[in-house]
């Protein structure tokens, strides 16, 4: 679609009153009209100038037979043959969708020596569960994932693709999409399926302040990515489902890259895996005030987190920051100590099972999603809450 020029009723007199329309500056003329990327489709030209001489055409929208789409699918993410814990949640919401729709939950595989991993995919909940397995699979190489993936898009057709938003999920995902002319929903906060087949992906958008609906109503597959720990996995049950093992031949494993050694980092803390967390914000007034915090942290066996302000000061490490732009959590009990509750903090834990919010301001969000609030000063209120634990450990 765009702005298309009709030469024959353009003239000096029509040319100068276009370009004098044009409040972008946009327009020239020089024997011949002329329109730049300074445009911004106003299309002021259209409504105001001279009649016909610039028209604004769209072209018809792509037609999908969607009936030749069918599947929830899901990236099933491994390492060392163990599946990542975001899996087994898409397959949880991949059962929701796809029962409005009547459709088959698959699961895509890819890696080496996966018996155990399909085995588990169907016990999560995978009605078919699609193996590309090989040695050239066993490390993660985005070339060869990519082209397995891609030949199992155009064989077996899923309607919606969810994929976990891991480092690896978040580097596979576009190519793969890009391949296939799909569009991408990235960080997903929640899905919901029509009766027509088209995926609703819902995320924040503008920092949080307005939560975007996206549809891709004209295209098939339907792509997502999805956070660890925004979804519940599903009760694991007996295997009811059927797993294909996909041909792999020597042009889908070849790629520029070689995986030469893989050196496994340390075990982290991470604290997306935490069941009880202490997140303190910007109402703590000092670097050293952390201490406090970590004393009530150290008494409830707790993981300490923080909002994004203060890595920004420097006083924590990324991975300890909650929200849209850091971890997403879902403990079964959350401290949140001096935080405003903003929604962009609030999208990455709302769905802990308890939370209790500290904080002097009364109408802070916080309050809103909270569970159990104490309204007062931290200084307080912590070394009071520390008191009683230690009573109640000594009686």
């Amino acid at each position: 679609m765009g702005l298309v020029i009709h030469s024959e009723k353009i003239n000096e007199e029509s040319a100068r009153a276009l370009t004098e329309l044009c409040p972008f500056n946009a327009i020239s003329y020089d024997g011949a009209l002329h329109i730049s990327a300074a445009c911004k489709m106003c299309k002021m030209c259209v409504r105001k100038g001279p009649a016909g001489a610039i028209t604004f055409e769209e072209e018809a929208a792509p037609v999908c037979d969607k009936s030749a789409w069918r599947g929830v699918a899901v990236f099933a993410e491994q390492h060392g043959g163990r599946v990542h814990p975001v899996s087994l949640e898409l397959l949880g919401k991949a059962r929701e969708l796809a029962a409005k729709t009547n459709h088959p939950v698959l699961a895509l595989l890819i890696g080496f020596e996966t018996d155990g991993a399909a085995q588990e995919l169907l016990r999560y909940g995978a009605d078919e569960v699609y193996v590309y397995d090989s040695p050239a699979l066993k490390e993660f190489v985005i070339s060869p994932y990519a082209n397995a993936f891609t030949d199992f898009i155009e064989k077996i057709k899923p309607s919606s693709i969810l994929v976990g938003a891991t480092s690896l999920g978040r580097s596979l995902a576009p190519k793969v999409a890009a391949r296939v002319h799909a569009g991408l929903t990235a960080d997903c906060t929640m899905l919901e399926m029509k009766d027509n087949t088209d995926l609703v992906q819902i995320r924040p958008a503008f920092g949080g302040n307005i939560m975007a609906q996206i549809v891709t109503p004209n295209t098939r597959p339907q792509f997502c990515t999805v956070r660890y720990k925004i979804f519940s996995a599903p009760a694991p049950d007996q295997p009811h489902g059927t797993v294909t093992s996909m041909p792999v031949d020597e042009d889908m494993l070849a790629g520029r890259t070689t995986v030469i050694k893989t050196v496994k980092k340390p075990d982290e803390i991470d604290i997306s895996d935490a069941e009880v967390i202490v997140a303190v914000g910007r109402g703590l007034h000092a670097r050293e005030d952390i201490a406090l915090a970590q004393r009530l942290a150290d008494r409830l066996g707790a993981q300490l987190a923080c909002t994004r302000p203060l890595v920004e000061a420097g006083w924590f490490d990324a991975k300890k920051q909650i929200g849209l732009s850091g971890r997403t959590v879902k403990p079964k009990l959350i401290v949140a100590i001096g935080i405003s509750g903003a929604v962009q903090f609030a999208a990455g834990m709302r769905s802990s099972d308890m939370i209790v919010a500290i904080n002097q301001d009364k109408h802070a969000p916080i309050f809103d999603i909270a569970h159990y609030g104490f309204v007062g000063d931290l200084y307080d209120i912590i070394p009071r809450l520390i008191q009683k634990m230690e009573e109640k450990a000594h009686v």
